[in-house]
């Protein structure tokens, strides 16, 4: 006999999900809040929809922080390759750009979305949208799954996919949170990850929209080095954003929220710091009668060169034939360690991703069932587990979904 199953969310883990488990030959009913499937798929890499990553498959592993031994089950289940072959085989040609990201060759998310449809339709998954559900309750072995309306759907299995908290806009909104409660099931207190950082220095505002590419950005807590990678970094009204701060957020979160942190960017990392003074000295001495201020020029953008030489404790009109060896060592010191003090995050409007979610130590990894709920399984941004930029959060929803359809329906 065939399971009832709904999948609530239809996000990238429900819909996958769905298919997975109407592909066993359930029958399969996808509630959806939003007037339509995947609305935050829609807004994934920029609108382009970074759908995996062509890493491999062991190397996934490394790139998600939080709980990654619980992923095993799932991501060997349904790997990377495994999600390139399906969305090729529905009619998305991908490709792999810079770090191993895979887009679609259109770079359009819509056509992603649009083939989980056909999947779905393929396989006679009925789908409802504009449905809020309002609460999941297991009686007598069955599943009631009510919406706001009124109306009570009923199955032999469910799946949470609701997603977590970041981008409420998108129908985010914590619901799956307090259906998982409801069933005793432990929440690790949700927070935003991979978001901007704000910063306290006044002058990190008169350096927003100022993009800064093949930089090395090192954030110390009391001496300890939390991170430390090359990349590109953006400069806020607010702070600092880029991927570099993106993938630092995700990996200095905790510390972050607790007190500041002291960032420090390397302007010049392709320069030692007396490669970088010789380079300096020659600039000065082929512009001997030139004030500082004016100086620096061919050496950094146009819109850091009055916050170097505010910092620098140089004043801005000395001539340069008057510059001393410590002033230059001063600057120097300067471009490699340029500074900033992280004083927290931005909020869930923002943040890519949530951190935290239902705890996995109730979840069985090798079926995304609960160990508290016989029939109850999550997928995706629900789970307390997160990844690094670069297609791994949507490769964890994928193959979370992929594992939650196919035991819910016996495979």
């Amino acid at each position: 006999m065939s399971e009832k199953i709904i999948v609530i969310g239809a996000g990238a883990a429900g819909m996958m999900a769905a298919i997975a488990a109407a592909e066993q030959g359930s029958s399969v009913l996808l509630l959806e809040r939003n007037e339509k499937t995947g609305k935050k798929l829609y807004l994934t890499g920029k609108g382009r929809c970074n759908v995996t990553n062509a890493c491999d498959t062991e190397d996934i592993f490394r790139q998600i922080p939080r709980n990654a031994k619980f992923m095993y089950s799932a991501i060997y289940a349904f790997d990377n390759f495994r999600v390139m072959d399906f969305f090729e085989k529905n009619g998305v040609p991908l490709k792999t750009e810079r770090g191993g990201r895979v887009f679609p060759v259109s770079d359009h998310s819509s056509d992603i979305i649009r083939a989980l449809n056909r999947a779905m339709q393929a396989r006679a998954v009925t789908v409802r949208l504009n449905t809020r559900i309002e609460s999941v309750q297991k009686q007598d072995g069955q599943f009631a799954v009510t919406d706001a309306s009124g109306a009570c759907y009923h199955a032999d299995k469910v799946i949470l996919a609701s997603g977590g908290l970041s981008y409420p806009s998108t129908g985010s909104t914590g619901d799956g949170y307090a259906f998982a409660r409801q069933f005793g099931h432990a929440i690790v207190s949700p927070g935003p990850g991979l978001c901007a950082m704000t910063a306290k220095e006044a002058y990190i505002p008169k350096l927003q929209g100022l993009s800064l590419k093949n930089v090395r950005a090192v954030i110390r807590d009391a001496g300890k080095v939390l991170y430390d990678d090359f990349g590109e970094l953006l400069f806020t009204h607010f702070g600092v954003s880029g991927p570099l701060i993106l993938t630092a957020s995700s990996l200095v979160n905790d510390a972050v929220l607790k007190h500041p942190l002291k960032l420090q960017i390397d302007l010049k990392p392709a320069l030692s710091a007396e490669q970088l003074d010789k380079r300096i000295l020659r600039d000065f001495e082929a512009n001997r009668s030139r004030q500082f201020k004016n100086a620096l020029n061919q050496l950094l953008p146009s819109k850091l060169i009055p916050v170097i030489v505010e910092l620098s404790g140089i004043s801005p009109d000395k001539k340069l034939n008057a510059i001393t060896k410590e002033d230059r060592a001063a600057l120097a010191a300067l471009l490699k360690a340029f500074p900033a003090t992280l004083t927290g995050l931005r909020d869930f409007k923002e943040a890519i991703i949530t951190r935290g979610g239902v705890s996995v130590r109730e979840i069985n990894p090798s079926s995304m069932e609960s160990k508290l709920v016989q029939g109850l399984y999550f997928a995706g941004e629900m789970l307390d587990v997160d990844a690094l930029t670069g297609g791994y959060n949507l490769q964890a929803a994928w193959s979370s979904g992929y594992l939650a359809g196919i035991s819910a329906a016996g495979g």
